[in-house]
């Protein structure tokens, strides 16, 4: 038998997760049966949904389990197969979570090709983020030419691809970002036309002249005092898809009003906004494969350009993620829990 550490969680946390919302621990695996493998985890991912799998609020997804592993997606390397469609050596994208080893079902696995492209990028740009934005802009924001589209996050891995597909569709792009360093990779690696730091004191003075002609598609994932300044500078027929809400994952309570829902619903009314929530996971089945093979080439030759942040250890996931939660992190931020 293999033995694999993980983390599990080991109480639901109140606000900012803490090492003691975690514990470590090392098990024995079973081995795999017919239609399974064992996996040695090479790379985690880390990303903000998993805040909200650490709460049994209602949401779109099972919250983890007190005493489960975290969830998170992984690059592995095959160590036994159970199954003909893949062989010890394979490399794959799974599920596997914060652990160094797994048993998974070989159906939800995608064998990766390293000669390709970096397996890592399997995590990022052409795994669930990358997709995210290219769901989010195709199917809700349809970037028309000449219109401004606006994200937040803009340097993570859902932002900086939203910004490259607004160019691409013939779109101005428009990032926001926090702190000088971010917000100067938005436009000298990424792109983008304009890049506006969120933490300057003249920031809502900054979206307005950065967007003169206004907002036609804002992709939204942050909220909170973000989307406060984008909301006068929506223009009718505007576009908001709602990818997340980073800046309320750690609240405990309801922000201090006055209360704004009025004027918000008032503007959706008047200036016909389509604001429209989703989760890849809806558009993933049909879609998946369009994405790769559209985007992958792009990757590949540098049309696209992406930004990974990795740290070594799974020993390290706690207080990377904490980081993740406050934007320390540049890029997609990856573990690497084994070479």
């Amino acid at each position: 038998m293999v033995q694999s550490t993980r983390i599990v969680l080991a109480s639901r946390p109140v606000g900012m997760p803490e090492p003691v919302n975690f514990r470590t621990e090392t098990v024995e695996l079973k081995d795999p049966v017919p239609g399974q493998v064992l996996l040695e985890t090479l790379y985690l991912s880390l990303d903000p949904y998993m805040r909200g799998r650490m709460s049994d609020a209602k949401s779109y997804a099972a919250p983890v389990p007190v005493g489960g592993v975290m969830v998170g997606a992984t690059v592995g390397r095959v160590l036994e197969s159970a199954d003909p469609a893949l062989s010890a050596g394979d490399i794959v994208l799974g599920y596997g979570g914060w652990q160094t080893h797994s048993v998974e079902s070989v159906s939800y696995l995608r064998r990766l090709d390293p000669s390709v492209v970096p397996v890592t990028t399997a995590l990022g740009v052409l795994g669930m983020p990358g997709f995210t934005a290219y769901a989010g802009m195709r199917n809700i924001g349809r970037p028309r030419p000449g219109e401004t589209v606006v994200v937040a996050a803009a340097t993570g891995p859902v932002g900086s691809m939203v910004g490259q597909l607004a160019k691409l569709s013939g779109a101005r792009a428009v990032g926001i970002a926090g702190g000088p360093r971010k917000v100067a990779l938005l436009t000298d690696t990424f792109g983008f036309d304009a890049g506006i730091d969120h933490r300057a004191p003249d920031f809502a003075e900054q979206l307005a002249a950065a967007t003169p002609d206004g907002i036609d598609v804002y992709f939204e994932n942050v909220g909170g005092a973000v989307f406060d300044a984008v909301l006068p500078r929506l223009n009718s027929f505007a576009r908001i898809p709602v990818c997340g809400l980073i800046a309320g994952y750690n609240q405990t309570e309801l922000p201090p009003g006055p209360d704004r829902l009025g004027l918000l619903m008032g503007m959706i009314l008047k200036q016909s906004l389509t604001v429209r929530g989703f989760i890849q996971g809806e558009f993933a089945p049909t879609q998946t494969g369009e994405f790769l093979t559209e985007i992958q080439p792009m990757v590949a030759d540098g049309r696209i350009t992406y930004l990974e942040d990795i740290v070594d250890g799974l020993d390290q996931a706690v207080p990377a993620f904490q980081g993740l939660l406050t934007g320390r992190n540049l890029g997609k931020l990856i573990v690497r829990v084994a070479g």
